[in-house]
């Protein structure tokens, strides 16, 4: 996490994540006292996609070490709509439940919205359901997207420790960009921006100008899905860059690398603080889906 000369601060992803679960251990705990149980999360995993499973095992593992109860409920790849509904209806109904999570991406011959849009909003720990997505536009508490949060947590953490190197960084006030628009991080990340007072532009693959936009923030996270497309000289000196991108490169020989959507080495350089790929936000995505169940099981028992 330290600053050589002339490189950026390295936000550890890792490392602040295993703080936030340590912060979450202590809440379900905290929970359990009080309710007789503990949070329970739920899992709906179908199909065989073999990232999802991956991604669905760590969920499961991070959840028991912070002490919550829950199940993975696993599907073949050839489970109905109809099916897959009744399953997440009825955990809907389930009032030992507080969390439900429906792995995407589900097999072609679901349809998936509807499928979310059965995960009742109080229940809906990624915070996709619409209601979810109305409360935050309009700045109300609300369950908020896993990644977003994992990036304003990124960005509190860096400030203590660029104000330590010599160069405070606050988000009041600040220049945001924030380039993608998707629905999972781009729009709500945004949102959460605005509400700490940054003044945030959205930009994307078609803004034009796009050096010239980025070269201007104080603040820059990037979700856009292309290895590498922001250049490290786009990055303004002294700004600190959130990189949510995942990419895998193929490097030939059966050989390939992890690589963000931001230029990594050069933007180092300039960077006033920068997280890694792999090791910056994805570790956090995973630590924020388990706050967000605490949390829903406190909205929902009334804290």
């Amino acid at each position: 996490m330290s600053a050589s000369h002339g490189h950026g601060l390295v936000l550890d992803g890792k490392q602040i994540a295993a703080k936030v679960r340590a912060e979450v251990a202590a809440e379900v705990a905290r929970f359990a006292a009080r309710h007789g149980r503990p949070p329970a999360l739920h899992v709906v995993l179908a199909g065989d996609d073999p990232a999802s499973a991956v991604y669905v095992r760590n969920k499961e593992r991070a959840a028991m070490e912070v002490g919550m109860a829950g199940e993975v409920h696993r599907l073949p790849a050839s489970v109905s709509h109809g099916e897959l509904l009744a399953l997440v209806r009825k955990l809907a109904g389930d009032d030992r439940i507080d969390g439900i999570l429906v792995q995407l991406p589900l097999p072609e011959a679901i349809r998936a919205q509807e499928i979310l849009d059965a995960v009742p909003f109080d229940k809906d720990v990624d915070g996709f359901h619409p209601m979810n997505v109305g409360m935050l536009a309009s700045g109300r508490p609300a369950l908020v997207p896993c990644t977003p949060l994992g990036c304003m947590r990124l960005l509190d953490e860096a400030a203590p420790m660029l104000a330590a190197a010599g160069a405070p960084f606050q988000l009041e006030g600040a220049r945001a960009v924030v380039v993608g628009r998707s629905n999972i991080v781009g729009k709500p990340v945004a949102q959460l921006l605005l509400q700490r007072s940054a003044t945030v532009t959205m930009a994307h693959s078609r803004t034009r100008e796009l050096p010239d936009v980025c070269r201007a923030a104080d603040v820059l996270v990037v979700a856009i899905g292309r290895a590498e497309a922001i250049k490290g000289d786009w990055v303004k000196h002294g700004a600190v860059v959130i990189d949510v991108g995942i990419n895998r490169v193929d490097l030939g020989e059966g050989k390939s690398r992890l690589v963000g959507d931001v230029e990594y080495a050069v933007a180092q350089r300039r960077a006033g603080a920068i997280t890694p790929v792999p090791g910056g936000v994805g570790p956090m995505t995973i630590a924020m889906l388990l706050q967000n169940a605490v949390r829903a099981a406190d909205l929902r028992l009334g804290r």
